[in-house]
């Protein structure tokens, strides 16, 4: 092994030892041979030649490339695969002469007047240890390394010349085939002509070359942006980016927001200087970038949910406690076992983070089974602690605040690449967390603007781009957890809907809404406060020593990962039997037929799916294929206490979907009545419209309500420092 620090002592110990320019060829060659021995040699169980029968078959289909195994190679010989590593930049183009010639042996004879073989692109995987960007450093330059990480922005397919043909503009001399150094090294071109100048008046001038289009050999290749996984990333630091090229059969194999895993040579180019008088300055010095021969795209066997490795002990194990009677109470005690009681908003996160099943119609069209949850309520009451646990415990998840999210920083942006000048799209939070979970705290801090910018992926998981000219649509498949306060710091019961100032639309989006409220309660209280006084005074014994029946944070991660990959449950005939009749009953009224005039909510069809997915999460965790009544039940029960119970207590009046008939009708007349005292183009005083409303018998309260409607939709707006309001429509 210590013949790999020199390539030219491993070369000289393949074929003899050579001397000069004929003897480094006949190394090359022995290089080659060895490649091609293996390529039709290396055979698995039963004779069962596998590269060789693989090359067949891509010859035939007419796919010019073959993936090769770094771990197959080195089981036939390692010094082999040794110098592959070490030195990918010489061998790798004689391991692909190696399999053109061989692809073009096996496919002999061939019918007359076929094709012969092309050049074979080879693709390297491996299992090996991935190196972590920040580990990047000089020692990898030219090696082969293995990384991996996000993709967050993809260039167009551009053209890059192997061979060029060039000619002289003075002589017309043609200097042809001209190879061109693979990757992002481009060509110099001569600054004097090599042509025979003896005899002429009139010499060739300076720079005289110029590129003939039609006899240069190109390539595609598109350029990548690779970025660190969120949970690879250490508290306080920026991500870090490394440029990636991709070519030929490689281009278009991901798009932003996949996770792969990249094996590629570790290479530098020249760095592009915008002015001149910087050029001495920079002589030495290189920009890093990975030059692509192998992409794994870790989520492309199950769909785009990540899997979390797992040994076959542990898939015993998992299997085992789906089967146990109580499994969904074991779940619910290891989220959160520090965050003392809040059991149902535990049992929603329980259903948030297992998540329904996905469906495709048969019309083409998607019905998410992701589930979102918003909490709503006073400060301290732990609403943070349960957002930074999903974080922890979610297979991908990507954690943001309200007040330093922009709309492009939760959806996509559109930049301009600095050296070609051309607009690419950069995936922001929620295609990160495609697959996963998003979790928003602050939600009540965001601007309006930007709230609305995620409508389209919390319902339709898709996020669609028209900007500079590019028009696409990107992923989003996650779901959505997010916390808000009240308008007020604190929830006050005095003003019901004006402690939510949400736009209805976002709130009909949300499957179940908790409103958590700080209320006082002396035995309440004393046993909160024991609670915490145990979690500091027994920190380090509490994190070591599980509760009974509790699972470990990373057992918990590793068996969401596996009950979202292996089960996707469907409701079963009673359960869908039961659902309906749940359905029709709720919008009915129930047992009182005066029910459904006196509530808040009427039950909607966006509402019974947000029960089927709870349903389908419930009967996920216990890894069943068909949804039981007994899930139908306890999703029923979350959604009552929860969403169908902030909305009867008038929580929620005001938003779409949470307004009675009768409250419409006379929101629409106070609005009515404004308008005819309101004229187009108009001023007046806020206070003088209440003042003569109040007069009619109609609340304040409604008229507030209308008010801050109108302003909403643009028709009104303040002047004078919030007193004078002017009607704009």
């Amino acid at each position: 092994m210590d013949g790999f620090d020199n390539p030219g002592v491993f070369f000289s110990n393949v074929s003899g030892v050579q001397d000069g320019e004929e003897g480094k060829q006949m190394n090359l060659a022995g290089i080659k041979r060895k490649f091609k021995d293996f390529l039709k040699q290396y055979h698995e169980g039963n004779m069962i030649y596998k590269y060789r029968d693989l090359l067949r078959r891509q010859f035939n289909i007419g796919q010019f490339w073959v993936e090769i195994a770094l771990e197959d190679l080195s089981s036939y010989d390692e010094d082999l695969a040794t110098q592959v590593t070490k030195y990918p930049i010489e061998s790798l183009p004689l391991f692909e002469e190696a399999a053109k010639e061989v692809g073009d042996e096996v496919t002999r004879p061939r019918p007359a007047g076929e094709e012969e073989a092309k050049d074979f692109q080879v693709l390297i995987t491996s299992e090996g240890n991935c190196v972590s960007l920040r580990e990047l450093k000089s020692d990898y330059i030219s090696k082969l390394v293995r990384v991996s990480g996000i993709v967050i922005a993809a260039s167009s397919i551009r053209a890059k010349a192997t061979e060029v043909a060039i000619q002289c503009r003075g002589c017309r001399d043609v200097v042809a085939n001209i190879p061109v150094r693979s990757g992002l090294e481009g060509f110099l071109m001569p600054r004097k002509c090599n042509g025979d100048q003896t005899g002429r008046t009139l010499k060739c001038p300076l720079d005289p070359y110029f590129i003939i289009p039609d006899k240069c050999k190109c390539i595609d290749f598109q350029t990548l942006k690779l970025q660190e996984a969120p949970e690879a990333v250490p508290q306080g630091e920026m991500p870090r980016h490394l440029q990636v090229y991709c070519d030929r059969y490689l281009c278009e194999r991901v798009v932003p927001g996949n996770r792969v895993t990249l094996v590629g040579i570790y290479s530098i180019k020249k760095i592009a200087s915008m002015k001149t008088n910087d050029r001495k300055a920079s002589i030495g010095v290189r920009n890093p970038y990975l030059r692509v021969v192998g992409i794994q795209i870790q989520s492309e066997n199950y769909g785009h949910r990540a899997v979390i490795p797992y040994t076959s002990e542990e898939e015993e194990y998992f299997i085992n406690l789906a089967a146990s009677s109580n499994v969904y109470e074991r779940i619910v005690k290891s989220i959160a076992p520090s965050v003392y009681g809040c059991e149902d908003m535990k049992k929603a996160i329980a259903c948030l983070l297992f998540s329904g099943s996905r469906k495709r119609l048969p019309d083409g069209l998607n019905r998410r089974g992701d589930i979102n949850v918003l909490f709503l309520g006073d400060p301290g009451t732990a609403k943070s602690q349960l957002l930074k646990f999903v974080e922890k415990v979610a297979p991908i998840a990507v954690y943001t605040s309200g007040k330093g999210s922009s709309a492009a920083g939760l959806t996509a942006s559109v930049t301009r690449d600095p050296t070609t000048r051309n607009f690419i799209m950069e995936g922001g939070a929620m295609v990160l967390a495609d697959g996963g979970c998003v979790c928003i705290d602050e939600f009540d801090k965001m601007r309006e603007d930007d709230r609305v910018a995620i409508h389209e992926a919390m319902e339709q998981q898709t996020i669609s781009i028209a900007k500079a000219g590019i028009t696409t649509t990107l992923n989003s498949r996650c779901a959505v957890m997010a916390a808000a306060n009240s308008v007020f710091g604190r929830w006050d019961d005095t003003k019901a809907d004006q402690n939510i100032e949400f736009m209805p639309t976002i709130l009909a989006r949300f499957d179940m809404i908790f409103v958590i409220k700080d209320e006082h309660n002396e035995r309440k209280d004393a046993t909160l406060a024991k609670h915490v006084m145990d979690v500091h005074m027994n920190a380090q014994t509490t994190i070591e020593d599980n509760v009974e029946g509790e699972l470990s944070l990373n057992t918990l991660k590793k068996y969401i990962s596996y009950c979202r990959a292996k089960c996707g449950p469907r409701l079963s005939g009673p359960a869908a039997k039961k659902l309906v009749d749940s359905y029709v009953a709720m919008r009915n009224g129930g047992d009182d037929p005066d029910a459904s005039r006196r509530s808040t909510i009427p039950i909607t069809v966006r509402q019974l799916e947000a029960v089927v997915r709870i349903s389908e999460a419930l009967a996920k965790m216990e890894l069943k294929p068909f949804v039981e009544d007994r899930h139908v039940e306890e999703a029923k029960r979350l959604f009552k206490v929860s969403t169908l119970r902030a909305a009867s207590t008038g929580e929620l009046a005001g938003a779409e979907g949470f307004t009675s008939d009768e409250d419409h009708q006379t929101l629409v007349k106070v609005e009515k009545q404004i308008k005819k005292r309101f004229p187009v183009g108009t001023q007046i005083s806020e206070a003088s419209i209440v003042q003569d409303l109040v007069q009619k018998d109609i609340s304040e309260k409604v008229v507030h309500k209308v008010l801050n409607c109108m302003i909403r939709r643009g028709e009104i707006s303040y002047r004078v420092s919030r007193k004078m309001l002017f009607r704009l429509k």
